[in-house]
Order: structure tokens, then sequence, then C-alpha cells
């Protein structure tokens, strides 16, 4: 019993039971997709209350923070993935799934792993901060530029980025009021965890078909995203070092680099531009565990 308890409560073991019963179980994924906005949102609300506003009250004191957090999730990503992905991708849609993981806010595990890893985890909470509030104007611009085809309105994706990022920001401030947070800390990680869960569910089981019959397609997506997470932070590593950048700020900067909000973009893929597009994020999701644990064991190693 107490083996099965730490499975349901462990991050690493959710996602990949999340991946495994959409596998097995995905002619239930449809039912839940109609309710991925509300999952999301919930699951937004209670990953955001790390984040503090108040870090920010002096923008120009923290204004290079701000600006690398951007460089660093949205033009350095997206210079290496998004020419990978048009050049392998055999479809618009897949294709148009890195565009929405490329356009997606940072994952908020980086500010955790900041701490786990003996990054910086102030500079962590204010970069992904500014990376997420400037995600409203930087998602409608990159896909009504790149996926401008599909007739997607840049103003809905504005009004949807709205609805699923300042929102729950707004909406995390208020749980963490002096009353709520201690209750809300106690809880924060399974929600994030079961919410992002459920996203990764319904992706992998919609695709279910793609993922028994055509490996190449998924071979593809895994080359991409490892090139986007291993390939950019080994090099980004060897830059910081050549550059004599300080560890700690080397390791958050890294994750700045690499880790994308894999839930959010799951669920924008799918709303924007149908199942096929959210394959990337499903594995977008399980690569960016296997990433936070390399680095993880790396630290550990180096250490000793």
């Amino acid at each position: 019993m107490k083996i099965v308890k730490n499975l349901l409560l462990n991050r690493n073991s959710i996602l990949v039971f999340a991946v495994i019963a959409g596998l097995i179980f995905g002619d239930f994924a449809p039912a839940i997709k109609d309710y991925n906005m509300f999952i999301l949102g919930i699951t937004m609300t209670f990953s955001m209350t790390g984040l503090n506003l108040l870090l920010l009250n002096n923008p120009l004191k923290i204004g290079k923070t701000l600006l690398m957090g951007f460089v660093l999730n949205y033009l350095a990503f997206g210079a290496i993935i998004l020419p990978l992905a048009w050049w392998l991708m055999p479809s618009d849609e897949l294709f148009y799934g890195f565009v929405v993981i490329v356009a997606a806010p940072p994952g908020v595990a980086i500010i955790p792993f900041s701490y786990i890893l003996k990054g910086k985890v102030d500079y962590a909470i204010i970069a992904v901060t500014g990376a997420f509030i400037s995600s409203i104007v930087v998602a409608p611009l990159l896909v009504e530029v790149l996926a401008k085809s599909k007739g997607i309105n840049p103003y809905n994706l504005f009004i949807t980025m709205v609805q699923l990022v300042i929102i729950p920001l707004l909406l995390a401030q208020v749980l963490r009021t002096k009353r709520l947070f201690p209750t809300i800390q106690k809880i924060r990680g399974k929600v994030v965890d079961w919410g992002f869960a459920l996203l990764i569910f319904v992706a992998v089981g919609v695709n279910r078909d793609v993922f028994f019959t055509n490996p190449k397609i998924l071979l593809l997506v895994v080359i991409t995203i490892a090139v986007g997470t291993f390939g950019l932070g080994l090099t980004f590593n060897l830059i910081a070092k050549k550059l004599k950048i300080p560890s700690d700020l080397t390791i958050t900067q890294n994750m700045l680099a690499t880790i994308k909000s894999s839930g959010f973009s799951v669920f924008t893929a799918l709303a924007l531009f149908g199942k096929e597009a959210a394959i990337p994020s499903a594995i977008l999701a399980v690569m960016v565990l296997v990433y936070l644990i390399f680095l993880s064991l790396r630290t550990s190693n180096s250490s000793k």
C-alpha cells in the first residue's frame, strides 16, 4: 500500500502513468477533452502561486533579468526548435504544434528546480514571471506570423492567453495571502501534477493510433525536442563556461532556455490546430521530465 501511495504522489511516476494510461485507455480521452480549459485554469493558478508579483515592483532594477528570461525562453529556444521542426515535420499540424511549444510560457518547475539544483531562485522567479506576462503578446504574434494560413484570429488567442495566464496569475496572488498560503503549499504540488497529467492523458489518448502505428513521426518529434532540450542545454553550459558565468546562474538560465509549460502547450495545440498538433507537447512533457532528472543526477554527481 505504501508503494502505491508513493507512486501516486510522485511527480515522475504520475506523468509516466498519464502517458501509459493514455495509450491503454485513450478511448476516454475525448470525454475529458471538453474540460481541458477548466483543468488548465486550475492547474495554472496553483502552479503560479510560486510567482510573487511584488518582485516586479522595480522594473529598472530587474530589467536585465526580465529581458534574459524573454531571450532564453523564446528567442534561444525558438531559434533551435522552429528551423528543425520546419525541416523534419511531415505535416503542417505537427509543425504548428512546435510553434505552440515555442509560444508557450516557461515551465513553472524552473523555480523549485532552481532551489533543488542550487541555482538562483529569485532570478528564476523574476525571469519566469516576466516570461509568463510577455507570453500574452508573444504567443498571438508568433502564431499569427507562422500559422497565418490556418486562419487563427490573434485577438481570440490573446483573450485565451489572458484567461490562462493573467487571470490565474492574479488569482494565484490571492492564494498567496498569509491565511491561505500554508494550506495551498500543502496541496499545490499534487494539484499541479495531476492537472498536467490529465492534459497529457488527453493528448496521448486522442493520438493513440499515431503512437501505435506511426513510429517514424514519434522518432522525428523526439529528435526535435531532444535537440531543443539536451542539445541546447549542453551547448548553453559550454558557452556559459567560456563566458565564466557563475554556476548557480548557469543552472537557472539553462532551464529558462529549455523548459516549457507542456500542459499549456497541450491545451493550446489541441484547441487551435487539432489532435495531431498536440503530439509534440505530449512528447515534450516526458522529455522535460527526463531532462530535469538528468540535471538532478549531474548536479548530485558534481557535488560529491
